[in-house]
């Protein structure tokens, strides 16, 4: 064995061996669409310019994450994104409203002596102007209290204790014990207070959080004017559950939040949903690779064996390289690590068909020879095509949220885990399997040692597709007429992240018709809400804003109507952060035909890369116009979802122009679009192997994958059509009919 082999080799071996130490030692964190749970995106709101900084949502980050540690959730999760924003995710949480309460409360605690009442309590407290360095404030009974400034804030506080008083009759309460100076400070606060007659308002000392009193006891008779409590130690009483007073005490020892926060986002997964979608993905991976290398070993024979060990490696790789880097799998990651499987049978595809080529082009050839000059041809288009896809990647990474970033990161990976499957663990195991010698005696059996049927009929037929390339170009023409005409008849159903609003999806006992529900809803005083069914037995509602007293009023109205449902999703984006996500959306369309026209025209000449460019805003605007018509959803997936067409449509189109740079770099007297006919026919076989391997996984994506999944494979697959479509008789004519003009 030569020495590059070797390396090969010993490459391949190293990166299976390290995926089999990392998969079984470092697990995979899964994302709350998978195992249920509810996430909160809060963004810091300011209240002066010193509070406007990224230290400020570091030091609310770290408040909430004790306040998470002390809800008692299993594997919480707090980051920040951005600089004034910070992803909370709580698995395993189905009522969010508290968790959403003791995250959102700023927790300002502070002490207060009692100056009195107010001169006129029968004005609203709120209502009465505040004098120098007091507030008023109404207490537990509504009486209004006029306090003094702050003696004393919840930084003086060294720890509060939820406790039951079985003796003493004061049922549940919290005890606050004081740190340093505050002893000192709430010795001097009631010494103060116990100078006043016993009964007079001015004997109370206010404990006041987030401007409210919660509890204004009388300073004990036997307590001394001046000398005050000593010990350091309070009690809070009230009339409080066990709920309440742990969570009040939560809070006391969370600390106050330096800055005010807002959720801005809302996710709820119910376990049944992140259950099912995991097992339907799971489900969609096998069947759809199982129909991926069947067809690839009935196509190449023992390359296409050899081809589904590597990817069987290539789904290691990528799996160790997601636990490595501690990335979380998402439902859109996992679609997208299911559909990598489809872009690494392309590299296999390429390489496979380009040393068909060599064997027939060879007056003695040998499948040895063949497949190492089919490696060296195939690896620019293989480098370019993924490059493309990897700015797609890139793109969601930087420009996307949530579980759409999720899906970016997995597609990312998947990509370079399919380039070390195909030009380092196939051509490994292919030089190994082609130096046999049965292999040598029997060519034919390695699947590279003919040229196809279908290429040979076609390569003498010489049909000159690109003839006429006016005629392909009215076709598209007429295709985006009709798309367009979808887009304005029907218009956009754009989904709750980009207009904001709230999306509660129910599971119900039996099936329910959607303009009942409707009916129902209406009547209840949600006459705005969409009501869609999926399946047989799935409600989804979607309304501009919905509180959680309204939200429990809409499942109350359901459970009435269907008998029994169980909550399945329900996501809250503020009007705020949809404006934010759609013109993010925007961006990230815009950029990602910018960056693809760099690319293109940096790897080939302008004249291509305009052609690819176009051909890619032709495939953009068919599937929305195609969305539009079946009145789907644009949405977060629905963006993933195009994003990746972009990347997937534009590898053919890649695939396509790097045979027409190499065979007009071979034949300059041919005109043009004789050069580029017979490139088109020369990739035609690569294109269609690469199209069926993909459209098995999306497919079965699609049947199996489940109600979330449905529509994003259906994006893929129509995508995937007009993107293999658009390569050949959109960019290609196009590029004719330019370089004509030019």
């Amino acid at each position: 064995m030569q020495r590059s082999p070797r390396i090969r080799a010993l490459i391949a071996l190293t990166a299976v061996a390290l995926s089999l130490y990392i998969a079984f030692t470092v697990p995979v964190r899964l994302g709350l669409d998978l195992r249920g749970g509810t996430q909160f995106v809060l963004e810091t709101r300011p209240t002066t310019a010193d509070d406007a900084d990224s230290e400020a949502t570091e030091r609310t980050l770290e408040v909430l994450r004790g306040r998470v540690d002390a809800l008692g959730v299993t594997e919480p999760t707090l980051t920040r994104s951005g600089t004034d924003r910070i992803v909370v995710e709580l698995p395993g949480v189905q009522d969010p409203r508290k968790a959403a309460d003791v995250l959102g409360r700023t927790a300002q605690l502070t002490f207060h002596h009692v100056l009195g009442t107010a001169a006129d309590t029968a004005t609203p407290p709120e209502s009465l102007p505040e004098r120098p360095h007091q507030l008023v404030l109404a207490d537990e009974s509504g009486q209004a209290l006029r306090l003094q400034a702050a003696s004393l804030t919840g930084k003086a506080v060294d720890k509060a204790t939820a406790r039951f008083d079985q003796q003493g009759g004061a049922g549940w309460h919290v005890t606050v014990d004081f740190e340093g100076p505050g002893k000192e400070g709430w010795a001097r606060l009631t010494g103060e207070a116990a100078c006043r007659p016993d009964g007079d308002p001015a004997r109370r000392v206010a404990i006041v959080l987030d401007d409210r009193i919660i509890s204004s006891p009388q300073v004990d008779p036997s307590v001394a004017c001046g000398s005050g409590i000593s010990g350091g130690s309070t009690r809070i009483t009230g009339t409080f559950d066990d709920s309440e007073a742990r969570e009040l005490a939560l809070l006391i020892n969370g600390g106050a939040l330096p800055v005010p926060v807002e959720t801005i986002e809302q996710r709820t997964v119910g376990p049944t949903l992140g259950a099912e979608a995991l097992t339907a993905s799971a489900w969609a991976a096998v069947v759809g690779t199982a129909l991926t290398s069947l067809f690839m070993i009935v196509v190449y024979r023992l390359m296409g064996v050899l081809a589904v060990v590597a990817l069987a490696c290539y789904g290691l790789i990528a799996y160790a390289a997601l636990a490595a880097l501690g990335a979380t799998l998402t439902l859109p990651g996992l679609a997208g690590f299911v559909l990598a499987i489809g872009m690494a049978v392309d590299a296999n595809v390429l390489v496979f068909e380009r040393a068909r080529e060599e064997y027939a082009a060879r007056s003695r050839p040998t499948p040895r020879a063949s497949l190492s000059a089919g490696f060296r041809g195939a690896f620019s288009a293989i480098a370019d095509s993924n490059v493309t896809t990897l700015i797609a990647a890139g793109l969601l990474f930087l420009l996307a949220s949530g579980p759409v970033r999720g899906f970016g990161v997995t597609l990312g990976i998947g990509v370079l885990a399919s380039m070390v499957s195909a030009l380092v663990i196939t051509r490994a195991l292919a030089e190994y399997a082609v130096a046999r010698r049965g292999v040598r005696r029997r060519p034919r059996l390695t699947g590279v040692a003919h040229i196809g049927a279908v290429r040979d009929r076609l390569t003498r037929a010489d049909p000159r597709l690109m003839r006429h390339p006016r005629r392909w170009l009215a076709v598209s023409a007429a295709a985006l007429v009709l798309a367009g005409s979808g887009i304005a008849l029907r218009g956009l159903d754009f989904g709750v992240e980009f207009t904001g609003g709230r999306l509660v999806e129910y599971a119900t006992a039996t099936p329910v018709d959607a303009d009942r529900a409707r009916t129902a809803l209406a009547d209840a005083g949600f006459p705005r809400a969409v009501v869609q069914t999926s399946g047989e037995n799935q409600l989804t509602f979607r309304t501009p804003h919905l509180t959680d007293a309204e939200a429990a009023s809409l499942t109350a109205t359901v459970n009435a109507l269907t008998g029994k449902a169980d909550l399945l999703r329900d996501e809250t984006i503020g009007p705020s952060l949809g404006k934010e996500l759609r013109q993010g959306a925007l961006i990230a369309l815009t950029v990602a035909l910018v960056a693809q026209l760099c690319y293109l025209a940096a790897r080939f000449r302008w004249l291509l890369g305009t052609s690819a460019v176009a051909a890619l805003a032709h495939d953009v605007v068919i599937l929305v116009g195609v969305f539009a018509w079946l009145g789907k959803p644009i949405d977060g997936v629905f963006l993933a979802a195009l994003l990746t067409v972009i990347g997937y449509s534009v590898n053919d189109s890649v695939v396509l122009f790097d045979r027409i740079r190499e065979l007009a770099r071979r034949d300059r007297e041919t005109p043009f679009a004789r050069v580029a006919g017979r490139a088109l026919l020369q990739t035609l076989p690569r294109t269609v192997n690469t199209g069926m391997g993909a459209a098995f996984i999306l497919t079965a994506l699609a049947v199996l994958g489940g109600e979330t999944l449905t529509d994003f494979a259906l994006a893929l697959l129509i995508g995937l059509a007009v993107g293999t479509y658009s390569s050949m008789f959109t960019a290609t004519p196009l590029a004719v009919e330019l370089h004509g003009r030019a």
